[in-house]
């Protein structure tokens, strides 16, 4: 096999999606390699990937009278292929034009506040950020974005795959990228090395600032706020010597080694220990899901007992834009792990009581002075919607992406919706606008401001004021801890979007066509089990939604029109209001289909009627596929 047929059979194994550009990196091509180098192949994709950013670049800035030294901010995550990527891409992007400043390990949050700052100046920025988030540490993908701080769009990543698949097509490719490495000029590719510590500094610098904006609020967020951003920090500050809070992580090894951390919450105050701290220490499964929160949970455990005040804890995934938490859980004397919704579910309750709290949120004979929304992922479960029903807010959907989710939380902006909150609670972590990305930051922070807003001076605290809310008032008590918080969510349960039970390996490779097939399996069994259905769990009627980039469609009557994207069934109660759902979709990021149930805990049938409703799923969905 010549090189030319041998990257054309590696381009075919990445999956090109808007989360990022990932395959097997590692130069023996197995996905749990701890190699640091790439081979020819996938050099020569690195660099093509170059290639076309610098071409896009170049093309959305061509008004510019700048237009030829457009900037490109690199940074990678902790895993081995990361600097050999990077290697392979800075003598291009020279080549091309462009200034490159390169950071070395960065957590992507950290690349993206970097690169709303240097954008806010007005220079025309860029960022290509090395990563395969929560991948296995032999894979590394390539994420672009611009200087709003976020991923590029996905219409826009369309488009730059469409041009990158295009580039291979050519007789003279290799020939092409091969000409413009040797063309680069070598002071220029030596000054972006040693200008590595400084760029560094920089990138932290501005992330620093970026997370309090982001945590205490501003005028972006929405409302004008009585409290400016130091106050707030001020207050929370203040609490925190009263009453000390500790928090522990394991780093693992990831990105967030070397980022803002450490500094940011004992600033405030905030007890900090950890472990796995050294950049590249990955000691254990990159997502932060199940087993792997397992470590944390024990260096939690050991912090508690000799110091009560510890009562949280986090751990980051590979390049540190989520991060799933471990707490001390009071009633049960030990620390355990929350599940991805229900972090995302404290996190709303948080920052949608923060809104109200500083005066962003306000209400009149009880309903909300101004439009306000959550956006989420399509299978976020539905105890976002009832959180957000006490507030008055809406909940939007979009499809699984984290992209998906940030431009349609900018397309309600300009509706003139307030969009203070956002994520994907399927995966944990949440979004804080002004904020683009997911950050375990922010996620700390939302549970900091729970326990350390408290009433104070006829002022109702976070916790207070979603008791109030929520219809809970008896629930609240001025001594509370964090387990009366999670106890006053609502109660739901749901599939983990990463247990094996959420994950099917499927031989029909047309998704349009095994949802058709799915939908006469699910007609049929619908007709069997709607009796029992009923009789069991309350369960009249159903509607299938299907979801597709920042759209969602309702009441389909051809389950084939959702394609590649989500598709729900919502299974509804005898008033018509959404009691549970059963959810499928192909993962854009790894070769698999997942699937998950999540249904209100009425009754405390909750875990019974998930698993009947997953084990149903995943029958249809084998039928299906035959």
């Amino acid at each position: 096999m010549d090189n030319k047929q041998k990257i054309k059979t590696a381009l075919e194994k990445m999956i090109l999606s808007a989360s990022g550009w990932r395959g097997i990196f590692s130069s023996c091509g197995n996905e749990e390699d701890t190699t640091d180098k790439i081979d020819e192949t996938h050099r020569i994709i690195s660099a093509a990937a170059a290639f076309i950013f610098a071409e896009y670049m170049h093309s959305i800035h061509a008004s510019s009278a700048n237009s030829q030294k457009v900037l490109v901010l690199m940074g990678t995550d902790t895993r081995p292929t990361g600097k050999a990527i990077v290697n392979a891409m800075i003598p291009v992007l020279l080549a091309l034009g462009c200034n490159v400043q390169y950071a070395g390990v960065t957590a992507a949050p950290e690349i993206m506040a970097w690169a709303r700052k240097r954008g806010s100046s007005g220079t025309a920025v860029g960022f290509i950020y090395i990563s395969a988030s929560h991948n296995p540490i032999g894979h590394n993908g390539i994420k672009f974005g611009l200087a709003d701080g976020g991923v590029l769009a996905a219409e826009e990543t369309a488009k730059l795959i469409v041009n990158f698949r295009s580039f291979f097509e050519k007789d003279d490719f290799i020939n092409k990228i091969e000409s413009l490495v040797s063309s680069a000029d070598a002071v220029l590719i030596r000054q972006v090395y040693s200008g590595c510590t400084d760029a560094k500094k920089e990138a932290l610098n501005a992330y620093y600032d970026f997370c309090g904006n982001v945590a205490w609020g501003d005028k972006d967020s929405g409302g004008a706020y009585a409290d400016s951003i130091s106050d707030i920090a001020a207050v929370i500050k203040a609490n925190i010597a009263k009453q000390p809070l500790g928090i522990v992580c394991d780093f693992n090894g990831s990105a967030r080694t070397v980022s803002v951390d450490r500094e940011f919450f004992t600033a405030l105050g905030l007890k900090f220990e950890y472990i796995n701290g050294e950049p590249g220490q990955i000691v254990h499964r990159i997502v932060p899901e199940g087993e792997s929160l397992e470590p944390c949970r024990l260096l939690l455990e050991k912090a508690h007992e000799r110091d009560a005040s510890f009562m949280l804890g986090y751990v980051p995934d590979c390049d540190g834009d989520r991060g799933n938490l471990v707490i001390w859980d009071d009633s049960i004397n030990k620390a355990r792990s929350l599940e991805a919704q229900e972090v995302f579910a404290l996190a709303c309750v948080a920052e949608l009581s923060h809104l109200v709290w500083t005066g962003g949120l306000s209400f009149n004979n009880g309903k909300p002075l101004v439009k306000a929304a959550i956006t989420v992922n399509d299978p976020t479960s539905m105890r976002v919607d009832r959180i957000a029903e006490a507030f008055g807010v809406s909940v939007f959907r979009a499809e699984v992406g984290e992209a998906n989710v940030v431009g349609l939380a900018r397309r309600l902006r300009e509706q003139g919706y307030i969009v203070r909150i956002l994520g994907e609670g399927s995966a944990g972590g949440n979004i804080t606008h002004p904020s683009a990305v997911r950050d375990p930051v922010h996620t700390v922070l939302a549970i900091v401001k729970l326990l350390a807003l408290r009433s104070n001076a006829g002022k109702p605290g976070l916790f207070n004021i979603w008791c109030e809310r929520s219809g809970q008032e008896k629930k609240y008590r001025d001594d509370f801890t964090l387990v009366d918080i999670i106890a006053s969510l609502p109660q739901f349960v749901s599939t983990s979007a990463y247990s094996e039970s959420a994950v099917l390996r499927i031989n029909t490779k047309d998704h349009t066509l095994l949802k058709d097939r799915y939908q006469k399996v699910f007609l049929r069994e619908w007709e069997e089990k709607k009796d029992e259905l009923k009789t069991r769990y309350g369960i009249y009627s159903w509607e299938a939604i299907a979801y597709n980039g920042l759209n969602e469609k309702r009441n389909q009557s051809r389950f084939g029109e959702a394609g590649k994207g989500g598709l729900k069934i919502c299974l509804k109660d005898g008033t018509g209001r959404e009691i549970a759902y059963i959810w499928m979709r192909g993962s854009a990021t790894e070769p698999v289909f997942r699937i998950m149930a999540d249904t209100e805990d009425f009754e405390k049938k909750g875990r019974q009627l998930e698993q009947f409703l997953l084990d149903w799923q995943r029958r249809m969905i084998v039928e299906a596929d035959k």
